[in-house]
């Protein structure tokens, strides 16, 4: 499990060390630690694109804080190493000792002004590798002046090379150029290490080396946007650190996780989920949500709705046993409610607020988002993209609209949680689930391609079969540290991460439909 933290979290951990008041040098040590991390991700990197280290060229961007001491300290290291080192100092003003040391290695060092922009720009674009070293977990806001008109002027850059490498493709004898390794120290200048938020300009990374721990505005977008791959260097304050502020769940975890039945199991020992989904205008819905319950391991899904839909799932899943009752008489360990309900179809609306409020773990996904009371419970997981999680705050009274939670998923998420006492999951390229307590949770196992219609059911499926295989086991959470009474959260980035993986398998690098991510579900349930 990877666990990240707020930069706000780090710098307390790091505060005795840097404070150095016995004259210990701790800090110091703390920075070259760093640096040396730092040093040896890019040497990682460049070999690891076919690059040979000596004579390769590095430009470092350098802010005027610890952030842009390490970024001089592992250009020191790599000018020791045979590589072409210039920084930019982009606040006239440098890390003294960093500076210093660079200088002795060999580096070069230049101040970026109002009349070298375009210059230094062309000369980042065209190194081997690029490290960003301007701002750090402390900043706020984003870049200004003239560091950020130098961002702006490299990613023009960038943009033009990847034209030209564009036409190289398609025409004979035309060179290409390759863009350079961008890397960013600890985190890309202007992501907000806490909330994720990103203050253009941004230079987007290749890698981002962070240090301590991982950064919990790294795991979640947009900020997941611009960090790459994340590479995390121990520095040796790992066991000053708090409950972590956001967390990944990997395959090991899964593995541990996810159910597997006993000798003896029977249907109703294996879970049994109720489904209230589908309409006349989307009864697919209610067939790609069984489906993905089914694909997840649930030994029962009894199926409520209008006829017609309830014919095309018997059709579809003749597993599934389908009825008109009430939510009362249907004997169910969780609830499914939402995927393609009909807001004017008040029997399938009322039965999703019934099953939000029996008690039992519930997911409510699409129609029945406004359907439910304000206020619900841990168990109830929401589970909205943007725009509806958007409608939902709005409804509660927050002034945000989509564009404002794109902005700052995080953020948005937990106010959602906190508002509603419900754990909410918010689809993305990167899954968030805010528990109305502490555990929140990052999960970014999938693919674009799986951004298409359906597959938003189909996930809602998998949460509500892990829901009732798990929702009363109570002990498998605690032995993997996770609080038993925030394990809705757990489940709910369990099946985000299958659903995730599913759609990775089923894509193979290209398009994918809802139902082949709910049949290659089952496939990373053998291999977890």
């Amino acid at each position: 499990m990877i666990s990240a933290y707020t930069g706000t979290q780090v710098r307390e951990a790091e505060k005795p060390y840097l404070d150095d008041v016995r004259g210990s040098g701790a800090g110091a040590v703390l920075m070259q630690r760093a640096a040396y991390g730092l040093a040896n991700a890019v040497v990682s990197g460049l070999r690891g694109r076919g690059q040979r280290l000596y004579g390769s060229s590095v430009a470092v961007l350098v802010g005027k804080g610890n952030n842009g001491g390490d970024g001089l300290f592992a250009a020191a290291l790599l000018a020791g190493r045979g590589m072409r080192t210039t920084a930019v100092l982009t606040a006239g003003a440098a890390h003294e000792a960093g500076l210093a040391a660079f200088r002795k290695a060999g580096g070069h060092a230049v101040v970026l002004a109002g009349d070298n922009v375009a210059e230094l720009a062309a000369l980042a674009a065209s190194s081997d590798v690029v490290i960003d070293a301007v701002l750090g977990t402390g900043a706020e806001g984003g870049l200004r002046g003239h560091a950020a008109a130098l961002v702006e002027a490299l990613n023009r850059e960038n943009l033009n090379r990847e034209n030209q490498n564009r036409e190289a493709q398609n025409r004979v004898g035309m060179n290409r150029s390759r863009p350079a390794f961008v890397v960013a120290c600890d985190v890309p200048s202007g992501v907000d290490a806490d909330t994720g938020e990103a203050h253009a300009p941004v230079l987007a990374a290749d890698l981002t080396v962070t240090f301590g721990a991982a950064k919990a505005g790294l795991l979640a977008d947009p900020g997941a946007d611009f960090a790459g791959s994340i590479r995390v260097i121990p520095i040796g304050i790992e066991e000053a650190l708090p409950w972590p502020a956001l967390r990944r769940l990997e395959a090991g975890d899964l593995s541990a996780l996810l159910p597997r039945p006993q000798r003896r199991a029977h249907k109703y020992t294996r879970g049994v989920l109720g489904v209230v989904a589908g309409s006349a205008a989307y009864p697919g819905a209610a067939v790609l949500a069984c489906k993905g319950a089914l694909a997840a391991g649930v030994g029962m899904v009894r199926y409520l709705g209008p006829p017609d839909v309830a014919d095309l799932v018997r059709q579809a899943c003749p597993e599934v046993v389908c009825g008109a009752g009430t939510v009362a008489d249907a004997h169910v360990q969780a609830w499914l409610v939402g995927p393609g309900l009909d807001d004017s179809d008040e029997v399938q609306l009322q039965r999703a607020r019934d099953a939000a409020d029996s008690g039992l773990p519930t997911v409510a996904d699409a129609g029945a988002l406004p359907a439910l009371p304000d206020v619900l419970a841990p168990q109830v997981i929401l589970t909205p993209h943007a725009g509806e999680l958007a409608a939902l705050l709005q409804r509660l009274g927050v002034d945000l609209d989509r564009a404002a939670v794109e902005a700052s998923t995080l953020s948005a998420a937990r106010q959602a949680a906190s508002l509603t006492e419900a754990t909410v999951l918010l689809k993305g390229a990167t899954t968030l689930v805010a528990s109305p307590f502490q555990d929140f949770y990052s999960q970014a196992d999938g693919t674009a391609w799986i951004a298409t219609a359906g597959s938003g059911d189909v996930l809602a499926g998998i949460i509500g079969a892990l829901l009732a295989q798990l929702g009363a086991d109570v002990g498998r959470f605690g032995e993997r540290g996770i609080d038993p009474d925030e394990r809705w959260a757990a489940i709910a980035a369990m099946a985000a991460s299958v659903h995730g993986r599913a759609g990775v398998l089923a894509s193979g690098g290209g398009p994918v439909t809802a139902s082949g991510i709910a049949e290659a579900a089952r496939e990373v349930l053998r291999n977890v």
